[in-house]
């Protein structure tokens, strides 16, 4: 694979971690370059470090990366739809907290592409420490922006944002699963 090449695929892998940062940004009170940072490190971080995984692993993850993505992203978007719904203002603060279990999870499910990505790489032998660099690079950039973004939509709408928030992330849960189980190419063909 070429540069080019490497730099379209980090910028299709990192969607999924803009995807959630926007949903951060959504929850936090104020998101400053400290607050976007957390979140580039843990998701370029993890991009980064799955092609090197995937690479190793390949046979032993397939087959159950998608269902690790899916119910995490689940569980977390569920949480966020319930402190959206909730009478108590403090309990929605929460879905915005950058604590280590909840980077943790989100890193994780939004990396599984980037899993997938490494096993790719593995068979077309490709240099796995540029890729991944590039990977990890573009997905901190784009998921600064995303929290940056996710938080001045957010202070306009507040728990409707958390809401769709919760929805979106979901949505990209099921959509992984589909894909990675093959549900969704048979509905569109």
């Amino acid at each position: 694979m070429s540069v080019l090449e490497i730099l379209i695929l980090a910028v299709g892998l990192s969607m999924d971690a803009f995807a959630v940062s926007v949903c951060k940004g959504l929850a936090m009170q104020k998101v400053n370059f400290r607050s976007a940072a957390i979140c580039g490190v843990w998701f370029g971080g993890f991009q980064a470090l799955m092609p090197f995984i995937g690479s190793r692993f390949s046979n032993a993850i397939q087959s159950v990366d998608h269902w690790v993505a899916f119910i995490l992203l689940s569980l977390i978007g569920a949480n966020m739809i319930r402190e959206a719904l909730s009478r108590d203002e403090d309990a929605g603060r929460d879905s915005g907290s950058l604590s280590f279990k909840t980077m943790l999870m989100l890193a994780v499910a939004t990396s599984i592409d980037a899993l997938a990505a490494g096993i790719t790489f593995a068979f077309l032998d490709v240099d796995i420490a540029l890729a991944a660099g590039m990977i990890g690079c573009t997905t901190c950039i784009i998921s600064m922006a995303g929290a940056k973004v996710g938080s001045v939509f957010g202070t306009k709408y507040k728990s409707k944002a958390e809401m769709t928030g919760g929805v979106m992330l979901i949505l990209l849960g099921l959509k992984i699963l589909l894909e990675h189980t093959g549900i969704l190419a048979d509905l569109m063909a």
